[in-house]
């Protein structure tokens, strides 16, 4: 019998399950490697482990190439011999990086950077600058693929001479032949370019920014955009009107709807980049270009953008101008989802506008998206309300927006009416007390026998909600008694949204409100010759009893009043109205 049998044990069941037909042994074998590891040693981990994981792992399960890729980066260092020994790790990751599937050279490459990290200036020298030239020098796309993203990480921590190497490497993969590479490449130029000094920005980042951002391929175009910034980023304003406008230009102005799509949503970016300058001279004119584009996706994208854009302009006449006028034509864009974009930003531009010019300009536009088909479109009108509330007050907002409100409180989607409602505690706090109790308290309590489960629901969560608003002696007077008056109602949904909706405030009350107006409600419901109500009682007063616990007049209360009543429903005829009363029994007992 060998006598190393018991110390190869760890390895050859690893060998076992890697070549096993199931999959998910194949992983699981995967995800151990680490203890595997440890029960072998540092030594043997780098010997025989690491070699073997390198030349036998050519598992055709992307899946499993995918864990190891994950596990080799998960501070497995460690068990290979600390920091000193981490770029053994390289072995079999620079193999996962030439593999065919995306998500495995990924991932590949973030554990290499992040073991890469750990790793004294030496050993990048050592070790990863040569694995970076073979990636980058590779027969196949893949290996150039991924070797474009491990450039940006090491660049600051090696020597000049091999600064000026990896410079030259990084704009040679930029001619590549192959796109997959010059996307990459268009990728991760600028995380490299962050790391350069502004020379060499000059002379090694711009000329190849400036190729890449005429290439043939969209697909690689519209990733110079976020390029842009950066080394605009990197530039003074001076330098940016004179390397890089013509290029800004074309952007803007590209054939591909895509790569002006990535103009627009990054127009922000773009223009605390550039400068205040270049603002107002160029990207103004740029960005009205690109609200009337002919692609429904870069108005959208645009619309996004312009409260951000219009704080970066200094002229409130060249919003009023230029901006405000296009923001208008969006408002009746034909495309549902320009207007839904416009419909989130709009309420941004009124801190930027005074009072009387959001009221001539802004107002009627919310107005009129407040009526749009679209259900987004009002809803997100709605919820961003706060902005204009601040500008032009509460008197003005509330006498405009209120037909709309009453018209989607009644919309036929109970969807639409759905949503109204979770938006109406932040309608109230923004448009106050006073406003809510004289036109929307009675709405509210209308969605409560609303024929839909759903809006019935929706609306008792949402007078908990207003509850929280204004107060429980808001509560008392205001939805206490009118839900109480719904309990003897002889249409029983109606007394069921009575419990329910008891049963969703109860926890916001006080023991005195519970005490003097909840339970006289449950208690003389608990008779009621519907079993369901009956149940929803007895849950109802379970709640109650936990809600009101935390005092001594509460478990009082609980003992005298809740105690006896589902005393008596514990011999109710149903089963489940016994199952539910035992429940609230002993919750009260216990609390007592």
């Amino acid at each position: 019998m060998d006598p190393l049998g018991d110390e190869l044990t760890p390895i050859a069941i690893l060998i076992d399950e890697l070549k096993s037909e199931d999959v998910q042994l194949r992983l699981n074998a995967i995800h151990r490697i680490s203890t595997i590891a440890l029960a072998l040693g540092p030594e043997r981990a780098r010997d025989e482990l690491i070699p073997f994981l390198r030349e036998n792992v050519d598992d055709e399960d992307d899946e499993v190439l995918l864990a190891l890729a994950e596990e080799l980066g998960k501070g497995m260092e460690e068990f290979v011999g600390g920091r000193d020994y981490g770029h053994v790790l390289f072995i079999p990751l620079e193999h996962l990086a030439v593999a065919e599937e995306t998500l495995v050279r990924d991932k590949a490459t973030d554990s290499i950077i992040k073991i890469a990290a750990i790793l004294s200036p030496s050993q990048l020298e050592e070790y990863y600058i040569p694995m970076l030239k073979r990636l980058s020098q590779g027969e196949w796309f893949s290996s150039r693929t991924s070797s474009a993203s491990l450039y940006a990480s090491a660049y600051p921590r090696v020597s000049p001479d091999t600064q000026a190497e990896l410079r030259k490497l990084f704009t040679t993969l930029g001619g590549d032949d192959t796109p997959m590479v010059r996307r990459a490449v268009s990728k991760w130029l600028g995380p490299f370019a962050k790391n350069l000094s502004r020379d060499h920005v000059i002379s090694d980042a711009l000329p190849l920014y400036r190729k890449l951002s005429q290439d043939d391929q969209d697909s690689v175009r519209l990733l110079t955009v976020e390029d842009l910034i950066t080394i605009a980023q990197q530039l003074g304003p001076a330098e940016v009107g004179s390397q890089l406008l013509p290029q800004l230009r074309s952007s803007v102005t590209d054939k591909s709807w895509r790569v002006r799509y990535m103009v627009a949503n990054h127009f922000v970016e773009l223009a605390e980049a550039v400068g205040p300058v270049i603002v107002r001279d160029e990207m103004v004119t740029a960005f009205v270009q690109l609200l009337k584009d002919n692609e429904a996706e870069v108005r959208t994208a645009g619309a996004g953008q312009i409260p951000g854009f219009a704080k970066l302009i200094d002229n409130r006449e060249t919003i009023l101008a230029k901006i405000i006028p296009c923001v208008k034509d969006l408002s009746t864009d034909s495309s549902q989802h320009v207007r839904a974009a416009l419909a989130n930003q709009l309420s941004g531009l009124a801190p930027l506008l005074d009072k009387e010019a959001t009221i001539e300009n802004l107002l009627p536009l919310f107005l009129h998206l407040l009526k749009d088909e679209f259900p987004d479109v009002r809803l997100n009108i709605i919820s961003k309300l706060e902005q204009v509330n601040s500008v032009i007050g509460n008197e003005l907002l509330s006498q405009s927006l209120l037909p709309a409100i009453m018209e989607l409180a009644e919309d036929k989607q109970w969807r639409v009416r759905q949503a109204i409602i979770e938006y109406i505690p932040l309608l109230a706090t923004q448009l106050g007390r006073t406003f809510f109790d004289e036109q929307l308290a009675n709405l509210c309590m209308s969605w409560l026998g609303d024929s839909v489960y759903s809006i019935r629901e929706a609306a008792t969560i949402n007078l908990k909600k207003l509850t929280e608003v204004f107060g429980v002696e808001w509560a008392k007077v205001a939805i206490v008694p009118k839900v109480a008056a719904m309990g003897s109602h002889p249409n029983y949904l109606y007394r069921m949204t009575t419990v329910l909706c008891m049963t969703t405030i109860g926890p916001s009350l006080t023991v005195e409100v519970i005490r003097d107006h909840v339970l006289q409600v449950l208690l003389t419901l608990i008779t009621d010759p519907i079993p369901n109500i009956r149940f929803n009682v007895a849950k109802s007063l379970e709640v109650m009893a936990t809600t009101i616990n935390s005092t001594p007049e509460g478990r009082d209360i609980s003992e005298k009043r809740i105690a006896p009543a589902v005393d008596n429903l514990r011999r109710d005829v149903d089963a489940d109205v016994r199952y539910f009363a035992n429940r609230a029994f002993q919750k009260a007992v216990a609390m007592a």
